[in-house]
């Protein structure tokens, strides 16, 4: 089946926003063993997107358009539709209910510019969107389906998952299908596991494609493989579960923080935090996941020194001794969190997130971490010599791992626990 996939939007050609959406799409198109085969992106020139729809559906069967279903000006996907096609645009009844129970359960009033979204070419159908204003459009040109899609990549993603990937699933011949298992880990780089793969397994095979996607706090790791290797992907995913074990968080696209609530779920459990350098983004990551209401009903920002004498009881001798980030008062935040929630775990975070505040005792990237339960409380210094961003996020992500480890009682200590200790203790150790 040849897709090809057109994005149009001068926010993307002036580098305003950067483009996900294309990545949405090849990865859930992917699950199908569809691959995306041109992609073309253009800003908001009327006359040049009539021309790419003309020129791209000459060649393939499905063309996705994403972007241009909005209320401005700029928005023109529907014109465009309307003049390849030689048909003009008309009030499409069905999508004119969808806006007005849009702006009904919105208590706001249709105006001129949302009753743009409502005029579609003659003929055409729609695609429903139940995350935005605007519905999709589908028709056939040149003997290819046109599917367009907003750019909200929300909405882009409900659209996906609730019709296009499903619709397009059952055009798409099993026989031609890829398997594709996909793992989400945590504590190893990708060079690192590269290296352990091919030290382990120098046999891997061919026909069973490996790839790893990183992101953060996660590294997702993927095998591909064509449906007559079929037992050879089941073997190799086998082999390569029991080489990570317990690195491995997930299977298929589930997150670091999801994986955390459901398993408190299934215990039925609960975990508080207490975070300073990281201010709040470890609950923020489990708040986001829908039903952490049953895992999480309490967490505590204490950021200032002041803060975490008064919040979760630090005291105030240990902070001028030790100082904030310090293995003293993590712990003592862990432990003052735990007894003032009610919950069954706890996880403490207090770092120097920089770019400045470190020091060659205390350098900027150290984090002292401390969790546990109410039988005992755990701690240890770790190292992300990153930016700020992404040692929050790193910091968050060692967290949640940490939680998850104790609650589904993983036994031993994890790579990036010894791995990633500053600089200073290592020098030690050595």
């Amino acid at each position: 089946m040849n897709i090809q996939l057109l994005l149009t939007g001068n926010e993307l050609m002036n580098g305003d926003i950067v483009d996900s959406n294309s990545a949405m799409i090849a990865q859930q198109l992917l699950e199908l063993g569809l691959t995306i085969k041109t992609k073309v992106t253009i800003g908001d020139d009327l006359s040049l997107l009539v021309e790419q729809l003309q020129t791209l559906s000459a060649s393939a069967d499905i063309l996705i358009v994403n972007g241009g279903l909005g209320p401005t000006r700029d928005d023109m996907t529907a014109e465009a539709l309307a003049q390849l096609t030689a048909t003009s645009l008309t009030e499409h009844p069905q999508a004119l209910k969808h806006l007005t129970q849009w702006c009904r359960n919105r208590g706001s009033q249709l105006n001129n510019a949302n009753l743009k979204q409502v005029m579609l070419p003659e003929g055409s159908g729609i695609i429903p969107n139940n995350r935005g204003s605007a519905v999709g459009i589908r028709l056939n040109h040149n003997h290819c389906q046109i599917l367009c899609t907003p750019g909200v990549p929300s909405e882009l993603k409900a659209m996906l998952e609730q019709t296009i990937i499903p619709e397009l699933g059952t055009q798409s011949p099993r026989e031609k299908s890829l398997l594709l298992s996909r793992f989400q880990t945590f504590g190893i780089g990708e060079s690192g596991l590269q290296q352990w793969i091919d030290e382990q397994f120098p046999d891997w095979p061919e026909e069973v494609e490996l790839g790893f996607r990183a992101g953060v706090p996660t590294l997702e790791v993927k095998l591909q493989t064509q449906i007559q290797y079929s037992d050879q992907h089941e073997k190799w995913c086998h082999k390569l579960q029991e080489l990570i074990g317990d690195y491995i968080v997930s299977e298929g696209s589930q997150s670091l923080s999801q994986a955390v609530v459901k398993t408190l779920s299934q215990l039925k459990k609960k975990v508080t935090t207490a975070e300073s350098c990281t201010g709040g983004l470890i609950a923020s990551m489990l708040t986001q996941v829908p039903g952490s209401s049953s895992v999480f009903e309490a967490g505590y920002v204490t950021y200032a020194n002041s803060a975490k004498m008064k919040m979760v009881g630090v005291k105030e001798e240990d902070l001028k001794r030790y100082g904030a980030v310090s293995e003293t008062v993590v712990r003592q935040m862990a432990q003052g969190a735990l007894e003032r929630s009610g919950a069954d775990f706890t996880i403490a975070v207090s770092g120097v997130a920089g770019p400045d505040g470190g020091s060659d005792e205390k350098p900027v990237g150290l984090v002292w971490l401390a969790w546990g339960d109410h039988s005992e409380i755990h701690s240890t210094s770790l190292y992300f010599p990153y930016g700020r961003g992404m040692f929050q996020a790193m910091v968050a992500g060692a967290g949640l791992d940490l939680i998850r480890r104790i609650a589904c009682e993983i036994e031993g200590t994890p790579r990036y626990i010894t791995e990633r200790k500053p600089p200073q203790l290592l020098s030690k150790q050595t």
